[in-house]
């Protein structure tokens, strides 16, 4: 198991890097200001599920193969453009707007959950990022390799549910504001729509990098 130390360090560390928005966090935002803060939330949970997903990999060396080959990297990269992309033809053509008001929330949220876990699970950079950034903190003597980039990368998973939360709140906070203006109201789906393509196009040609 980590020192206390370490998880202190690590600590700090985590906490410099979310302060940084990243992709994530532009996702949670968008979805946060289209429709609220319950639906920020869970757009939230969806990208943290995702990243426990990561952290697994990270654990049993799945994230040392997509780092070593070329090919892997590039077939995730290539997945996860093509669905943002989806996402965002479907926004601007307005095929993809679930009503959260309606019986039918529940199913909405449901759909926003797991398309902000699927929407992660394809970011390979994710991956990279948490095989960059665990082993760093962890030490041989002090038990299984295994259990200590588990350990670490639940307390980073624990410390993104506190930030990216605070996104997801602030941001439904504003969209509040922006939802009751006609004129957002006539060019919401577009502005969502542009920023899931852009995200598409950015994922489309990433490199590996320690980014999250």
């Amino acid at each position: 198991m980590p020192t206390w130390a370490t998880l202190g360090v690590f600590a700090l560390a985590a906490l410099a890097l979310l302060a940084v928005p990243g992709p994530s966090v532009l996702y949670i935002v968008t979805q946060s200001v289209r429709d609220g803060r319950r639906a920020g939330l869970v757009s939230m949970l969806g990208i943290q599920t995702g990243a426990l997903v990561h952290v697994t990999a990270a654990a049993v060396g799945l994230s040392a193969l997509i780092a070593s080959s070329a090919k892997a990297f590039d077939a995730l990269k290539l997945a996860g453009a093509a669905y943002l992309i989806f996402v965002g033809v479907r926004r601007l053509l307005g095929r993809d707007e679930p009503d959260l008001s309606d019986p039918r929330g529940r199913a909405a949220l449901s759909r926003l959950y797991a398309q902000g876990i699927v929407v992660n699970v394809l970011n390979p950079k994710t991956a990279l990022f948490f095989l960059a950034l665990l082993p760093q903190f962890v030490d041989p003597a002090r038990g299984p390799v295994v259990v200590q980039v588990l350990v670490l990368g639940l307390f980073f998973v624990a410390l993104a549910l506190v930030s990216d939360g605070l996104w997801a709140v602030f941001a439904g906070t504003f969209g509040d504001c922006l939802r009751g203006s006609r004129s957002y109201a006539r060019v919401q789906r577009y502005v969502s729509g542009s920023v899931f393509l852009g995200l598409g196009v950015v994922a489309a040609f990433a490199a590996p990098a320690r980014s999250r």
